[in-house]
């Protein structure tokens, strides 16, 4: 197998490289991750980098053909890297939920429960699948940022080199927009808002590595919400909210909404019993959905904004509980009106606006 050269996307940064090897290459011990990385066959932006070195959006990392370390034949070494093999019906699924493409970008509406990435016991995932977005190009597209495994919408891929560079310096910095539909427990204190509170990793009850808020000694994450609809009859109690991130923590929204008392639907991570209301209307699973994206092309710099429309399963609660899509149609241009209006930069952090 060739050496590889992986580009760091914007949800990787921060992360260990050790941490980071081993989540792409699930086979690599952290032994032989050590080994790799002392004698200079894995290296970071072309450098020799240590295991506790923290990877930043756009850096490439360099891995070798024999990732799985020494002691193990090249045969082996080529089995713990290569990419699990994905059925035909998987490659249609993905190809079929390709919502925009052209020269430079590829975008799918991701499904929920679909993996971005390969983890521990995480063999289906659309990094194994990306052979089959290749299309007319000669190679894979990049992967330039993440979706949670639970999270269904936009996801995008670069088609080229060039693009995969830009791309990610726009999730890196401020140049991209997202937008979130959410439906959660309860409600915001006010229709519209800011949450100010900075999240970090902490072990939970049982060694579950989670994230949770931790004040100074974490890393500050900003989310803007905006009510569009409160839940009537059976849907009492509910609310559909409108999420904008505007920093990329681990399960920021997910860790933000729980924080503020109005988990999101399905999300018994952090919000426990109280995110499974007894709705017989609503599907199992976590109702979090990246409805659009907008930012900078890589070609012109004109503005790329793309929607991903609700799943199936989505589009039946939302009908079941009389949200109307269209409701939501002109949140996106609300919520950056409104980021522009705050002067973030002079707020104290972890305040939240009420």
């Amino acid at each position: 197998m060739p050496v590889e050269m992986v580009t760091v996307s914007s949800d990787e940064a921060g992360d260990r490289l050790d941490r980071w090897l081993k989540r792409r290459y699930s086979d690599v011990t952290q032994g032989q991750v050590e080994k790799l990385l002392r004698t200079g066959q894995v290296r970071l932006d072309g450098k020799r980098a240590k295991s506790s070195a923290r990877v930043e959006a756009g850096q490439v990392v360099r891995v070798p053909p024999l990732a799985a370390g020494p002691g193990r034949s090249p045969e082996a070494g080529a089995r713990a890297v290569r990419k699990p093999a994905a059925s035909s019906k998987d490659i249609k699924a993905l190809q079929d939920a390709v919502i925009f493409k052209d020269d430079w970008v590829l975008a799918i509406n991701k499904p929920s429960g679909l993996a971005v990435q390969g983890g521990t016991g995480q063999s289906r995932h659309v990094d194994a699948m990306l052979d089959g977005l290749i299309f007319d190009r000669k190679d894979r597209p990049k992967l330039v940022h993440r979706l949670d495994r639970d999270t269904s919408g936009v996801l995008l891929l670069a088609r080229t080199g060039a693009a995969a560079r830009d791309l990610t310096a726009a999730f890196r910095g401020k140049d991209a927009r997202k937008i979130y539909w959410a439906v959660v427990v309860g409600k915001p204190p006010k229709a519209r808002g800011v949450i100010d509170m900075s999240l970090g990793k902490a072990a939970s009850e049982g060694g579950m590595e989670k994230v949770a808020a931790l004040g100074p000694a974490g890393k500050r994450a900003l989310t803007l919400y905006q009510t569009i609809a409160t839940g009537k009859g059976k849907s009492r109690g509910l609310t559909w909210l409108a999420l904008m991130p505007l920093t990329g923590r681990t399960h920021q929204l997910r860790v933000h909404c729980a924080e503020m008392g109005m988990p999101i639907v399905g999300d018994g991570k952090y919000g426990g019993k109280q995110a499974f209301p007894a709705k017989p209307d609503f599907p199992k699973r976590l109702m979090l959905h990246a409805q659009e994206i907008a930012l900078p092309h890589p070609d012109d710099g004109t503005t790329l904004r793309i929607a991903a429309p609700l799943p199936t399963e989505m589009q039946a609660a939302w009908k079941a509980f009389h949200f109307d899509i269209r409701h939501g149609e002109n949140v996106a241009n609300d919520l950056a009106t409104y980021a522009d209006a705050l002067d973030l930069e002079k707020r104290k952090p972890d305040s939240m606006a009420r």
